[in-house]
């Protein structure tokens, strides 16, 4: 599978993949609405804190796996909680091409 079906479906994404936004894709603070939001071409997504911390991991550089440690140690919860958790979010991210897989 290419990585732009990959990207586009979310069926390439394991914990081992290393994803980042997508270009033209970003995080921004909506000032009006006092919440962040993803911004891309045409589109916005509403974001509450935890979706936050997931997309400011998806550095490009770190694994789902990696992040998912990172997460379960800094908060102190179940490894396998927060990965299907990101999984799911980092998929619905792919689903709707706001993300762009690394390796």
């Amino acid at each position: 599978m290419s990585a732009d079906a990959a990207m586009t479906s979310g069926a390439g994404i394991s914990g081992t993949s290393v994803v980042r936004l997508a270009r033209g894709v970003r995080l921004h603070e909506d000032p009006v609405r006092g919440q962040a939001v993803l911004l891309a071409p045409e589109r916005a997504m509403a974001l509450d804190d935890i979706a936050v911390a997931i997309v400011e991991a998806l550095d490009g550089q770190r694994s789902l796996d990696r992040i998912v440690d990172n997460f379960a140690q800094k908060f102190d919860a179940s490894a396998a909680e927060i990965a299907a958790d990101v999984r799911a979010f980092v998929e619905e991210l792919a689903n709707r091409r706001l993300l762009e897989i690394v390796a």
